[in-house]
């Protein structure tokens, strides 16, 4: 059970409003590499991970993800707030508001509504690590390239905020790919699913008749 804290996880302030900067945002918002198919990702794994230590980050992050979701709607809300038909009509923002007003909806900057084919949960601890890993550098780029659009410092800062956590996430779950190799035979890092595979052979090993050939009987 979660507390719910009734503050951002960084203050988002912004004075000015942009539509079309809103546009861009949303991506992170409902896109393919945002944070609500981050949170589902992350959360949806942990069931099956075979190792403590890599439930517990994947669902540290996926918690947290929950609240970089909530920063991107604020951010494009504060975006898009008071404005008026002429501001909507000039920042090519016309489209959204026909279908949605200024309400959030999940959406990509190209406009495609979220789908859940975008992210993956496998069964397979290391298949899974390492889509989260190439989810946090995707999410980090998508920031990277928000930013080089951006003029606006109070939209600038908090989008900050939220690259840095994703390069912080990638290193999490390197750590997190390093448990479940480390627990597992190194020739096998690639060769099994560890969530699925891994159990089975462990008990068929506790059930197998010793050899007479290899196995000492003295």
């Amino acid at each position: 059970m979660w507390t719910y804290d009734k503050k951002l996880q960084f203050p988002v302030n912004i004075k000015n409003p942009n539509p079309a900067m809103a546009k861009y945002i949303i991506t992170q918002y409902g896109g393919p590499d945002g944070e609500l198919g981050a949170t589902l990702r992350y959360l949806s794994q942990r069931y099956t991970m075979p190792f403590k230590q890599c439930i517990g980050i994947l669902n540290d992050i996926g918690t947290e993800e929950i609240g970089h979701f909530e920063m991107v709607a604020t951010i494009v809300h504060q975006l898009t707030r008071g404005l008026t038909i002429e501001q909507i009509k000039a920042a090519g923002f016309g489209d959204y508001f026909v279908d949605h007003t200024t309400g959030l909806y999940t959406v990509s900057a190209a406009g495609v509504p979220f789908d859940a084919t975008c992210f993956a949960s496998k069964g397979d601890a290391i298949t899974d690590l390492m889509e989260d890993m190439a989810a946090e550098q995707k999410a980090r780029t998508t920031y990277d390239n928000i930013l080089r659009l951006a003029v606006d410092p109070d939209v600038i800062e908090p989008i900050k905020f939220l690259r840095e956590r994703e390069v912080v996430h990638f290193q999490r779950f390197g750590e997190a790919l390093r448990v479940v190799q480390d627990n597992l035979d190194s020739r096998n890092f690639y060769a099994i699913n560890p969530e699925f595979d891994g159990w089975r052979q462990t008990r068929a090993a506790s059930t197998e008749k010793p050899n007479t050939v290899t196995d000492s009987t003295k």
